[in-house]
């Protein structure tokens, strides 16, 4: 099989595709044949030796794969091979094949396609937790999302409008406000040539938000914090701006806020059940066709290395899926 691999930290140009033995199957495991992988931030973090997480070198990243079972590991019923399924891992998914513990390879509905499995995991389960779970968004609360046309912003985006929240869209294109308008954003802020301060206090007539869900942090933290309501819930979900910032308590003192943060993997390991919940509403809404996730792009697995550099210099708007 060919699988993208890191032998050391750097640039997404210095990955390498290879061919490598098929990797063994042991009990209680499923083999899959990977027909799509999404691309994620924490992937371009990984190959950098930035993200939390720093597997033994070589390594593949990819933390979400779909395709169907080939091969089962002893305890493992056998009626499983030929299954179409999507999957998490905490690296190693940009491979034509992966083997993961039979639980963690999930059904996918016969009209989903791998493409919209790879890219619905990670995003759309980061974006569903963050609000239901952990800050407990309410039908007509009003919700700021910041970076909302990225993969996991413009799936808050959609989540808030099913859960019956009034969304702010804030991103730093016209074009990528649009996309969120698109998919049901009711205001939109261009934080490139305006006021997020000001503009957060003029759609809220001076309330801030109730909710923030923000996967950027660095200068649109120090202002958009600021801006959060009388007991809001500000999720801490990414800085992908690159500086990680830090919170004045006076703010969480005077609103009687909550900085709220969200390491989703974690709860792979510590809490499965409630990704397992999470999964079970997700794929219900997209049963009623009252969610899709955005495929921006699609690249082969050999592009990787463009894929991840799209992802680092943000032109990319929704889901990034590498096609195995």
């Amino acid at each position: 099989m060919k699988a993208v691999l890191c032998k050391s930290f750097g640039a997404p140009d210095q990955l390498s595709v290879e061919d490598l033995a098929s990797p063994p199957v042991n009990g209680g495991e499923v083999k899959i044949r990977v027909r799509a992988c999404g691309v994620n931030f924490p992937d371009a973090l990984m190959i950098q030796g930035l993200y939390q997480l720093k597997p033994p070198f070589p390594f593949s990243p990819g933390l979400e794969v779909a395709g169907e079972i080939i091969e089962v590991g002893q305890d493992v019923d056998a009626d499983r091979v030929g299954q179409r399924v999507m999957a998490i891992m905490m690296f190693g998914g940009f491979a034509e094949e992966v083997v993961v513990p039979q639980g963690s390879a999930l059904p996918i509905p016969k009209t989903m396609s791998y493409e919209t499995a790879a890219g619905l995991p990670l995003a759309f389960g980061t974006a569903h937790v963050a609000l239901s779970h952990r800050a407990r968004l309410q039908a007509g609360e009003t919700l700021l999302v910041l970076g909302a046309a990225g993969g996991v912003g413009l799936a808050a985006v959609e989540i808030g409008k099913l859960m019956k929240a009034r969304v702010i869209a804030a991103a730093s294109s016209a074009e990528k406000l649009a996309l969120a308008r698109s998919r049901g954003a009711d205001d939109a802020i261009n934080y490139s040539d305006e006021n997020l301060r000001e503009h957060i206090k003029s759609l809220t007539e001076d309330r801030g938000a109730d909710v923030i869900f923000d996967p950027v942090g660095g200068d649109i933290f120090d202002q958009a914090v600021r801006r959060i309501a009388w007991e809001g819930r500000y999720l801490v979900i990414g800085f992908a701006s690159g500086r990680i910032p830090t919170l004045p308590a006076n703010i969480a003192l005077l609103k009687n806020a909550s900085v709220v943060g969200l390491f989703w993997g974690a709860y792979l390991s510590q809490n499965p059940d409630v990704i397992k919940r999470s999964f079970g509403q997700l794929l219900a809404w997209y049963s009623e066709d009252r969610l899709r996730p955005h495929i921006h792009r699609r690249y082969a697995l050999e592009d990787a290395p463009n894929a991840l550099d799209d992802l680092i210099n943000r032109r990319a708007m929704g889901k990034l899926v590498l096609t195995a």
